[in-house]
């Protein structure tokens, strides 16, 4: 007794050594070494001093006994549970039957209206009379092909014929301004913000258990105001200005911010311009068909002496504008997760906005009121010194200084 007492300690103290760095076979045969070692009773020692199930330690001798070579396999062919489609022959194909009809917009289908989640498709089998769990599911979904996708914004809707063609005389007009030296920019104005104590879509790193708490509910009435980020991208010098609006997004903001520009980088950066290029979405504040942007534009060229060229993308594909990829997407970036309590907030993180390319980004706060509803006359119009294009004049035109 005394001496299967010594015999357990020694096992155990080789088993703490041992059993972690092995994997199931090698425990198993090492097991099974100790207890051909031990001799008579050896199985039940053994099993004492590791917590291994005898059965595994008589498998462990057999295997010994039939001759141990080197494999990669740690248990035998065949042995381990059998796989659901063994044990419950038909549930795959009964998930692909419950799953292909959402695909193909089936309104007989149970799930039609309800969320694909794994437990709910589980469910699902459930009623069919098959055994099985969410976990389960999702691995057999993962077999069948399924991958989980977020819905992908890819239809642009009808493509204008002259699409292709504009975008190659966009590119065409500002790599001609850009090797000439003369500025090229890319304007638009980022999505209306809620200035206050609001959520901020994304995740910050803050103390474990001490998330920064806001409101519950985004009413506009408990906000500050609205924040309008116009941005004026330079894409030959990679910066840009954005001033933060907070009345409305008129002709005349969008104007004053490429004024902005100019004043506090644009005339420093290119002190011989003679030309500017402006691209622009084909509506809002400075849509094609705005009569105040055009008003805006002459009395700009007008002061700075320089004639204004205007290229808008065609309707629908605002995304391909360089100051969305380039701006505002580091701009959101930035200041993910929080809250834009103030302006002074919102002009400071969109001031900061940084990339490893390079973007150096100013920002002010336009505290100035912008009119709504101006009417500009067509007398006004004729008096503009507008010079369209020969390719579709009404996206492609030029705004030249009158004389004083």
């Amino acid at each position: 007794m005394r001496r299967d007492t010594e015999i357990e300690a020694t096992l155990v103290a080789k088993w703490a050594t041992m059993g972690a760095v092995l994997d199931e076979r090698g425990r198993r045969l090492w097991a099974a070494a100790e207890s051909v070692a031990v001799g008579d009773g050896g199985d039940s020692v053994v099993s004492a001093a590791t917590g291994l199930a005898r059965a595994t330690i008589r498998s462990g001798r057999a295997e010994l006994a039939a001759g141990v070579t080197a494999s990669h396999r740690i248990r035998r062919a065949g042995a381990g549970r059998p796989g659901i489609d063994l044990t419950q022959p038909g549930i795959a194909e009964a998930l692909d039957r419950l799953v292909e009809p959402l695909l193909r917009g089936d309104p007989e289908s149970p799930l039609r209206w309800t969320c694909k989640s794994t437990a709910k498709l589980a469910s699902a089998l459930t009623t069919q009379g098959f055994r099985v769990s969410a976990t389960t599911v999702g691995r057999l979904l993962r077999d069948l092909g399924y991958r989980m996708h977020a819905l992908e914004k890819a239809r642009e809707g009808a493509a204008h014929p002259d699409r292709h063609a504009q975008f190659a005389h966009i590119n065409a007009t500002a790599t001609a301004f850009m090797a000439a030296g003369q500025p090229v920019i890319s304007v638009d104005t980022k999505k209306k913000a809620l200035v206050g104590d609001f959520t901020i879509g994304g995740r910050e790193w803050q103390p474990t258990g001490a998330p920064e708490r806001v409101r519950v509910h985004d009413f506009p009435g408990d906000a500050v105001g609205k924040a309008m980020p116009y941005g004026v991208y330079d894409m030959a010098r990679n910066e840009a200005w954005v001033s933060v609006g907070r009345d409305h997004d008129t002709p005349a903001f969008a104007v004053a911010s490429i004024r902005q520009w100019w004043t506090m980088m644009g005339r420093r950066a290119y002190p011989t311009a003679e030309a500017l290029s402006i691209t622009a979405d084909a509506g809002g504040s400075h849509g094609y068909r705005a009569r105040g942007w055009k008003l805006a534009l002459q009395r700009l060229a007008d002061d700075l002496r320089i004639t204004i060229h205007v290229s808008h993308f065609p309707p629908g594909t605002s995304k391909w504008n360089k100051v969305e990829h380039r701006l505002f997407c580091h701009i959101t970036q930035n200041w993910r997760g929080r809250p834009l309590r103030t302006f002074e907030t919102v002009v400071e993180l969109i001031g900061h906005t940084r990339t490893a390319a390079g973007l150096r980004v100013k920002a002010k706060l336009d505290k100035r009121r912008y009119k709504t509803g101006v009417v500009v006359t067509a007398a006004e119009m004729r008096q503009l010194a507008l010079h369209r294009h020969a390719f579709h004049g009404d996206w492609n035109y030029e705004l030249r200084p009158r004389s004083t």
